[in-house]
């Protein structure tokens, strides 16, 4: 078979599409389909990584499981749910790995446990496997120290070893629990020994172990931040293991019993009872979120999938979304455009919860309004709000550059926080202010309190819209009039004047909002057209400069679909790069790179994001226009094939058709969701 893969001690990277995601809306881990976790930052999203492999094969920190023999394999979610399953076969057996991250079911007291678990089992044969867990703390700059030692937390037949690991700001442990599922079948053994990886830039021990596996023969292996109350006492231990179990998991009190110590439920005692129970709880988790989901259109089964994509990114504490769990996965392989995705954009969180709120989930989009709310009474002192914030609401988010790692297929440099916080984009206001609009029609009713602050906001846009921004792009250079902007600054106070008019709220400065938006409006359609390539350009500076961003016209109303204007745009934006348009293959660039300066240098992919919104602007042109629609469809179906092997999106695509750029990207999969839904309700209406 062409696809088999041979186990190698010096393993190459592998490809960005060639992962999936699992998560519990504290932090996420990307894992590979040889079976390795790749990237892993601990306790949040936000947090320094354990595991970077993907952005550095040798030193990143790595947490393998992988046949020792030739194997092909396969990878799949649980059904509707967010739990991975990645399978390795041969001739002689087929073993399973299942990787989750637990989540206690909603409206339960059970806590989140901070636990990463694969759980290995053999389901046919024998199959011998060797497990790595090589952390590299903090980014891969801190140094750990290594104890394996015996494991008390629950009684065994054979002594059970834990290793610590031990940084200087983090502290980590793996422990395991065999068990057989089969009669007359032992459970295995397990048994850890220390690996110097030094000479591949380790700072630190790893801890390996050979397993040869057979039927039946199962070991989950558990990588935890240790809670700060343990007991170390044997008899104690040995007690409570007599009780334990998946009930274990779920008091909310303390565990007591006459004579014992006292066991915090953060802290339960490990047996396979309990895994299981977290298994079949996460996975009931999942299962019961999706299920709440009221889309009937078409290819559903691709909509449902991102809607499990874009959970993932959530961070519950406080409805943050992140743009993405990782960070400085390359736009171009060997480029400089490698940026970290791990804070929440308030253009991307307010794509994301139109999505969500299309496919009926209003709780997302509540909290995530409660995000925003809180900014908003925090604004800057001039009034403004920033592009993004971190998942906890703050503003710093200082960009590094990480030189000891050598970068995804060396694909420098490495980067962490995002020196683009502090840029002025302007298109923030419109996408904010559209997704509160769309949450006043299904989500919470505003305060007057609020509509102050939206009040307040709509005024800052009406004072700044004659200004220069650096726009959706995050160019790196000089501001400029994009039209893109403009769209989304019409549509900022647009949407104020609706809010104004259907809930009937004060609007004192209502003629000065009116105005500005009919100033604007008459702007683009004078300064943005190109009146010689009948085309809008991307900004009044540069108007012979074509930018697929100003697809979105008809899809916040801004302008019809049917206007001869846009049409024109769309179509010159379907030809090919050689015949001056931006498609390629029915996949969409951002730009051409040669003939806009944006200050980063670099090749760059097609845009996913950019694709699907072709996909809808035909879609909407379609409705007058029957002759679209076929095309549209075919865009669409076309965009699907690039959906990874577990239906998940990168941000673009090469143009051999690889993923590239950070993943899992929830722009990509917003607008996958939202090309669906119109495009769906588009041919039901044809028909």
């Amino acid at each position: 078979m062409s696809n088999v893969l041979e186990p190698k001690t010096d393993r190459d990277y592998i490809a960005i599409s060639d992962h999936g995601l699992i998560g519990n809306l504290r932090t996420a881990a990307m894992v590979s389909l040889d079976g390795s976790i790749e990237s892993y930052c601990i306790p949040n999203f936000d947090s320094p990584s354990v595991f970077a492999r993907i952005l550095d094969k040798d030193k990143g920190g790595h947490f393998s499981i992988t046949p020792t023999i030739p194997f092909t394999t396969k990878q799949n979610y649980l059904p509707s749910s967010n739990v991975l399953q990645t399978k390795f076969l041969n001739e002689k057996g087929v073993v399973s790995v299942t990787d989750f991250l637990p989540r206690p079911l909603s409206g339960t007291s059970e806590p989140l446990l901070p636990w990463l678990i694969r759980r290995v089992e053999v389901i046919r044969g024998e199959v011998p496997l060797r497990m790595e867990c090589a952390p590299a703390f903090n980014y891969a700059r801190d140094e750990h120290e290594l104890n394996i030692e015996e494991d008390t937390s629950a009684p065994s037949l054979h002594p059970r070893q834990r290793a610590i690991f031990r940084s200087k700001d983090l502290t980590l442990d793996l422990r395991y629990v065999v068990e057989s599922t089969v009669d007359n079948v032992a459970a295995p053994l397990v048994d850890f020994s220390p690996l110097d990886l030094s000479t591949k830039g380790h700072l630190g021990l790893a801890v390996a172990c050979d397993l040869n596996l057979t039927e039946g023969q199962c070991v989950a292996f558990i990588l935890r931040t240790p809670p700060s109350i343990t007991t170390n006492s044997h008899e104690p231990d040995a007690v409570l293991g007599q009780h334990a179990g998946a009930e274990v998991v779920s008091k909310q009190a303390e565990v007591t019993m006459p004579g014992i110590k006292t066991r915090a439920v953060e802290d339960p005692l490990l047996t396979s009872d309990l895994v299981r129970n977290l298994l079949n709880t996460t996975v009931k988790y999942w299962q019961a979120w999706i299920r709440r989901s009221t889309y009937q259109g078409s290819w559903k089964e691709s909509v449902h999938r991102s809607a499990l994509a874009l959970k993932l990114l959530i961070f519950e504490p406080t409805g943050a979304v992140v743009a993405s769990p990782t960070f400085s996965l390359p736009e171009y392989i060997g480029g400089t455009r490698n940026w970290d995705y791990r804070a929440s954009w308030i253009r991307d969180s307010s794509f994301t919860l139109y999505a969500l709120l299309r496919l009926g989930f209003t709780h997302e989009a509540n909290s995530y309004m409660d995000f925003i709310f809180e900014r908003l009474r925090n604004k800057n002192p001039d009034g403004s709000l920033q592009i993004m914030y971190t998942i906890h609401g703050g503003k710093e988010l200082e960009e590094i550059e990480l030189t000891h790692l050598d970068g995804h297929k060396g694909s420098k440099p490495v980067r962490i926080g995002n020196g683009a916080a502090d840029h002025i984009q302007l298109d923030i206001y419109g996408e904010l202010m559209d997704c509160i609009y769309l949450g006043q029609k299904f989500g919470k009713p505003l305060s007057y309190d609020d509509w102050v602050l939206v009040r307040e906001l709509v005024d800052f846009v009406v004072e700044h819209y004659q200004d220069p921004d650096l726009s959706i792009w995050e160019v790196r250079n000089k501001k400029r009039h994009f039209t893109y902007s403009k769209i989304m600054l019409w549509v900022a106070i647009d949407r104020g004047l609706r809010l104004a008019d259907k809930r009937s709220l004060p609007c004192p400065n209502r003629n000065q909002w009116l105005a500005a938006r009919d100033t604007i409006y008459e702007d683009i359609m004078h300064k943005a057209w190109n009146n010689e390539g009948k085309y809008f350009g991307q900004s009044y500076e540069d108007k012979d400069v074509l930018d697929s961003a100003v697809l979105i016209m008809p899809l916040v109303f801004f302008m019809q679909a049917s206007d001869p204007r846009f049409v024109n745009t769309l179509k010159q934006i379907l030809k090919t790069p050689e015949r001056g348009g931006l498609t390629s293959n029915n996949l969409v660039y951002r730009y051409d790179v040669s003939k806009s300066d944006d200050g980063v240098g670099g090749e760059e992919g097609t845009f996913c994001l950019c694709t699907l919104w072709c996909v809808e602007a035909l879609t909407r042109a379609g409705e007058y226009d029957r002759s679209m629609l076929p095309r549209a469809v075919a865009m669409f179906e076309e965009f699907l094939l690039y959906l990874n092997h577990l239906g998940l999106c990168t941000e673009e695509i090469s143009e051999a058709g690889e993923g590239l750029g950070n993943a899992v990207q929830g722009f990509t999969h917003v607008t996958l969701i939202s090309a669906a839904y119109n495009l769906s309700r588009t041919l039901g209406r044809m028909k």
